[in-house]
């Protein structure tokens, strides 16, 4: 004999509760004070248990939206991303989460945000990087020479409490 499944949450088991409760002839102002319903509720769950049997009672979580991407596409992605950021035009070879949703835009005409780009990557087992992106105009010497002479300088606290604050 197969075992009854038990009620997913407190909400389900009221349900299954008043469908027991009318299977016992209860009548429906009992039923409605016994489980603190309005007596519309009772009804309606008295209607789907009638027509669809007791499955009709049961919790129906709402699907959620449709992936944007097709099971193919999603699958497609890695091989795409193992070609290198370069391969699609960008500078470095890493994956930001806006490059792989330019990349799936250009690819498959899907617009996807770049944060969830981010959790998509997670989910393909390749991690978020931040590409390297340095002026033309650097001055690397001028850069050492900053941080050498002036940052001391800066970095130095007041002597004394007495000092007055820079604020």
């Amino acid at each position: 004999m197969k075992k009854e499944q038990e009620p997913h949450d407190w909400k389900e088991g009221r349900r299954l509760r008043g469908w027991e409760l009318w299977q016992q002839g209860w009548k429906q102002q009992d039923r409605v004070r016994a489980l603190g319903v309005s007596k519309g509720a009772v009804s309606h769950w008295l209607k789907g248990g009638k027509t669809e049997g007791k499955p009709a009672l049961r919790r129906h979580p709402a699907p959620g939206a449709q992936p944007k991407l097709s099971a193919e596409h999603l699958a497609e992605l890695p091989s795409l991303l193992n070609q290198g950021a370069e391969a699609f035009g960008f500078r470095g070879q890493v994956w930001t989460g806006r490059r792989v949703a330019e990349v799936i835009k250009r690819q498959f005409g899907v617009s996807y945000h770049p944060g969830h780009c981010s959790r998509l990557l997670a989910r393909l087992k390749y991690s978020v990087q931040k590409p390297v992106q340095r002026a033309s105009q650097r001055d690397e010497a001028a850069i050492q020479r900053w941080k050498d002479e002036r940052w001391p300088a800066l970095k130095k606290k007041p002597g004394t409490k007495s000092a007055r604050s820079s604020l």
